[in-house]
């Protein structure tokens, strides 16, 4: 008999919510489901306090824990043009790790436990695969489960042509006075200095009529030093006309942008979640939305007493868009700023957040394309197909070779 029916591994969003949702697994189940959800301890490991920003409709399944939600947002162009408009059908969320964590663990049925081990190793196996950890004090213990999710995050996996990195600092600030609308939120502000390819934003998210999220993001290459931030900050703060102002925290990290390939399945009773089984967006970072897509398929497949694969929550057809805005990016072909300035000047700004959740249909796609730079998109797409051709045919090749051989 297996020690648990259902491992997963890690606390993040993925993690946490695939563990929420193993409740409801249970309660359409005639028998309920062992899970264990494996957390390193507190200490050097322990990831820092995180916020996740998202879209979706109102009445979402963690409304109630939400820091602050915006339903107007105002897109700055490089110029200083402004381009604001309701999200409607959506509301852009914020929702604080820590919140969504406690809430998790507070309304866990008895079928759940919560454990602090430090996994060092996973073995795959017919009928059960097996979890290798350390306890705090060392004690070398080995889980058995049914099925293991691990949602840690991923090394790159190989096969991939285009690599960026979406990073960032952004400042909890808080004014002597008023100035904040608690309603409206800065969804990308190009007027920060931008590097030579990539693109480089800032960002305003209002907590209250004094408080905010103030962030810069670049997308990129390489990430900045601290001292870096702090200066781009203090420029990108200036130029918002924030004034005075405390802070009090801050933030930073780095999300991979690549079009590699994810698998999600690893072995028989092996899979990923989460970044490591290929939720994030790559043209945007996002992940949040694809984690709810993806463990909502999960806990259906748990439900019914099926092979629970993780899918890849996004259309292959979005992928390809992603890998060849991408290499546009960090090619140079394509100016960021301009790209994305044109992108939500020239369109609703709800139907760029569906198609940047992938929830747009292909009509609106097309018309969407029409307002980018339309040559160098082009361009950037013929050889994406030519990259593809080459690498199939050269597949083939090695194939062939490989049988002769």
């Amino acid at each position: 008999m297996t020690d648990y029916d259902v491992v997963i591994i890690g606390g993040g969003a993925a993690g946490l919510t695939l563990s929420h949702r193993m409740g409801t697994v249970n309660e359409r189940r005639g028998s309920p489901l062992r899970t264990a959800l494996l957390e390193p301890p507190v200490g050097g490991h322990t990831p820092p306090p995180r916020t996740w920003c998202f879209w979706e409709p109102a009445g979402g399944p963690w409304d109630d824990l939400l820091t602050a939600r915006w339903r107007d947002l105002t897109v700055v162009g490089a110029g200083g043009a402004e381009y604001r408009s309701p999200a409607d059908p959506y509301v852009y969320k914020m929702l604080r790790s820590a919140d969504m964590a406690a809430h998790v663990r507070d309304h866990a049925d008895e079928h759940l436990r919560t454990r602090a081990l430090y996994v060092t190793g996973l073995v795959d196996g017919p009928e059960h695969a097996t979890v290798h950890a350390t306890e705090p004090d060392g004690t070398e213990v080995a889980l058995t489960a049914r099925w293991v999710f691990d949602s840690r995050p991923p090394a790159l996996p190989p096969g991939g042509r285009t690599t960026l990195l979406q990073h960032f600092r952004g400042w909890f600030v808080r004014l002597p006075r008023e100035g904040f609308d608690p309603g409206s939120a800065i969804l990308m502000d190009l007027r920060p200095e931008q590097p030579r390819t990539g693109v480089a934003f800032g960002y305003v998210l209002p907590l209250s009529s004094r408080e905010a999220l103030v962030e810069y993001t670049e997308f990129g290459r390489t990430a900045l030093t601290t001292a870096e931030y702090e200066k781009a900050l203090t420029d990108y703060c200036a130029r918002a006309g924030l004034g005075e102002f405390e802070v009090t925290a801050t933030e930073q990290g780095v999300i991979p942008m690549t079009d590699a390939p994810f698998p999600t399945r690893t072995g028989r009773r092996l899979f990923r979640i989460g970044t490591a089984g290929g939720a994030t967006r790559p043209s945007t970072g996002y992940t949040f939305s694809g984690v709810a897509r993806q463990t909502t398929a999960v806990a259906r497949a748990l439900a019914a007493d099926r092979t629970p694969v993780p899918p890849v929550p996004h259309r292959s057809r979005h992928l390809t868009m992603d890998a060849i805005m991408l290499a546009a990016l960090d090619g140079g072909r394509v100016e960021g700023a301009d790209f994305f300035e044109r992108l939500f000047a020239g369109n609703r700004l709800g139907d760029v957040l569906a198609f940047l959740d992938g929830a747009s249909h292909l009509p609106t796609e097309l018309r969407m394309g029409l307002t980018t730079p339309v040559a160098a998109m082009s361009r950037s797409t013929l050889d994406h197909l030519w990259h593809t051709l080459r690498t199939r045919v050269g597949g083939a090749r090695r194939t062939t070779g490989a049988d002769n051989g």
